[in-house]
């Protein structure tokens, strides 16, 4: 009982919310003026956000959940360059220059609790299923196409990290790179981002 409780905690720890990157875009192109369940309202409506749950109240929960955080790991994720504010009536992407006087509370009760996977109420079985559908809805979004071709040799190569690379090391090779070909930012490049969903889609598993 007890290794499987340190196995689903060592699962929960690397989670990654596909989330993330499709709120990363809807915050990019607005910056200010969502709060969570707009911004749900509009994930629903990109086709990110199936029915989570067959119970609304459930479904509801479930839905600020995921959004809560994906915004908690974005906002880690995104600092020291960019502030995202986190606040249910009030999501603000803020830049550089006002990130001065702002920093990544780890003792927040409200991060603390989103951030723990076993609060969405889910067996590790339903957590993984759901976050496979909601990947592979991404990578047809991004227009991913070529994943036959991909396998981990490769996509390590691609991350530049060693065959024996930790999962932890793979998650923030994945966001550094991710971040740094972003489509939205200035400098990125949407088929190279293209091809790195493929090598992250490989090495998450």
């Amino acid at each position: 009982m007890q290794e499987r409780q340190e196995l689903t905690a060592q699962f929960q720890q690397y989670m990654e919310n596909p989330l993330l990157w499709p709120i990363l875009e809807v915050l990019r192109k607005q910056p200010s003026g969502w709060k969570v369940h707009t911004l749900a309202s509009h994930l629903g409506d990109l086709g990110f956000i199936p029915l989570l749950d067959e119970s609304p109240e459930k479904d509801l929960f479930k839905r600020n959940f995921l959004i809560m955080n994906a915004l908690f790991q974005l906002q880690e994720t995104l600092y020291p360059d960019n502030w995202l504010q986190v606040q249910a009536m009030d999501i603000v992407l803020m830049p550089a220059n006002r990130v001065q006087g702002h920093e990544v509370d780890h003792h927040d009760p409200l991060r603390d609790y989103y951030i723990q996977w076993k609060n969405y109420e889910a067996e590790e079985g339903e957590v993984k299923r759901l976050l496979n559908e909601f990947w592979t809805r991404y990578r047809e979004f991004v227009g991913s196409t070529n994943g036959n071709e991909m396998d981990r040799v490769k996509a390590l190569n691609l991350f530049k990290l060693p065959r024996d690379a930790t999962r932890s090391e793979i998650r923030k090779t994945w966001r550094k790179l991710a971040l740094k070909w972003h489509p939205d930012r200035d400098n990125g490049d949407s088929d190279k981002f293209r091809v790195l969903c493929e090598a992250w889609n490989v090495l998450r598993h």
